[in-house]
């Protein structure tokens, strides 16, 4: 009966995008048990040149690749589930998913992430994007084909000349500022602050640029076709990403620079801003992104099932696996001798640097990694056959 399901659940969407936002769903994971594991990591940055490790700055770049492809990829979701509604569905669908995804990030995700019930340091993250970037498409599907994909690559490829913009303070044209395209935390009171880590304009250019690419996954558009422009625009974007960052003028906030090694050299240029994402960010990220899709269109074997899995209920992933490490890394702390209050992370724990001293090896960060994803694979597959079995459910497409 389970694999009935499974192959139920499996017939009637593209395999290939689902299988890589499951991929990059596995490799987020890796990235957040780092945030709760690894020595050091609530007050170092993995790609500080001055000191980092190639492993961990590997281990810090290959996670890059998650929030860009996520967004990227529900772009193309939302092209997709339009071709079954009216533009006015459409707009009403992806207008209050928007604002349910806006509502989650503030309160479920932060108290996931913190386990602070008070709410001190409210993080607007990916999610947050993700919501806004939904409500500005749930406006622009209403422009030309054409021009939507004009909008889309006008704001991925000239948001970084406005790099040179920047505002301080809380004053009002500040902080839209910030929620636009600079990075800040904005002070509530002494107790209380707001940090918001994903300016959302880029991320909006994404989401319509993957909502463009949907049109090569409508019903009746020919597999060869559409496997020759996915390769085509990986390999394109993939040389763009190493011409503009050869030349090094323009295309990123911090350009690279020669190191003390050759190590350090090759990490530096591929040391990429992520908040907001650079243009050179979104290149590397969505170009192999691209090759994948191309590579993967017609694969399917018990690693792509596995992968699918977690890509058709990302939502649901996302919380639950937040959940789970933060839960895990309370644990571990109560088990080895610190003190598992420490883990919840008001913003008097990161004032009072408690956790300064805090953390395990990057040995240990992929095995605590490895068990949670296996650990999570059922109630995923669990859901998805669920939610397959369930399409009539209107309330499980905001889940």
């Amino acid at each position: 009966m389970m694999d009935y399901n499974m192959a139920q659940a499996r017939s009637t969407r593209i395999e290939s995008i689902d299988v890589l936002r499951g991929v990059v769903m596995v490799i987020m994971a890796l990235d957040h048990t780092r945030d709760f594991f690894h020595y050091g990591s609530f007050f170092s940055n993995p790609t500080n040149l001055e000191t980092t490790t190639p492993f961990l700055f590997f281990t810090r770049f290959i996670t890059h690749y998650c929030a860009p492809v996520f967004v990227f990829l529900a772009g193309t979701s939302a092209f997709l589930y339009g071709t079954k509604k009216t533009k006015h569905e459409l707009f009403k669908f992806l207008l209050t998913r928007g604002l349910w995804l806006i509502f989650l990030e503030i309160t479920l995700n932060n108290f996931l992430w913190k386990f602070d019930i008070t709410l001190s340091r409210l993080i607007l993250q990916v999610i947050w994007a993700i919501g806004l970037s939904m409500v500005a498409l749930s406006f622009l599907i209403y422009l030309s084909r054409k021009t939507l994909l004009i909008v889309g690559i006008i704001i991925v490829a000239g948001h970084n000349l406005l790099d040179g913009i920047v505002m301080q303070g809380n004053s009002f044209q500040s902080i839209i500022w910030y929620i636009l395209h600079q990075a800040n935390i904005v002070t509530v009171s002494s107790t209380s602050d707001i940090g918001i880590f994903y300016p959302i304009l880029p991320w909006i250019g994404l989401m319509v640029l993957g909502y463009s690419l949907g049109y090569l996954y409508q019903k009746g558009f020919h597999p060869i076709i559409r496997k020759t422009w996915l390769l085509r625009l990986g390999v394109g974007t993939i040389l763009l990403f190493f011409i503009l960052r050869g030349v090094n003028i323009y295309g990123d906030l911090v350009p690279w620079t020669t190191q003390s090694t050759s190590t350090k050299t090759i990490m530096s240029f591929f040391k990429v801003s992520k908040y907001p994402p650079s243009l050179a960010f979104i290149l590397v990220t969505i170009g192999p992104s691209l090759l994948f899709l191309y590579a993967f269109e017609s694969v399917k074997n018990k690693v792509t099932d596995f992968f699918l899995v977690f890509g058709r209920v990302p939502l649901f992933y996302y919380f639950l696996h937040i959940l789970v490490i933060h839960f895990f890394a309370m644990i571990g702390m109560a088990i080895f001798g610190g003190n598992w209050q420490d883990m919840i992370l008001t913003k008097e724990v990161f004032s009072n640097a408690k956790l300064i001293n805090y953390g395990y090896s990057l040995f240990v960060v992929y095995m605590v990694w490895i068990g949670i994803i296996a650990l999570l694979y059922f109630p995923s597959k669990r859901y998805m056959i669920y939610k397959a079995n369930n399409k009539d459910k209107w309330w499980l497409s905001y889940l």
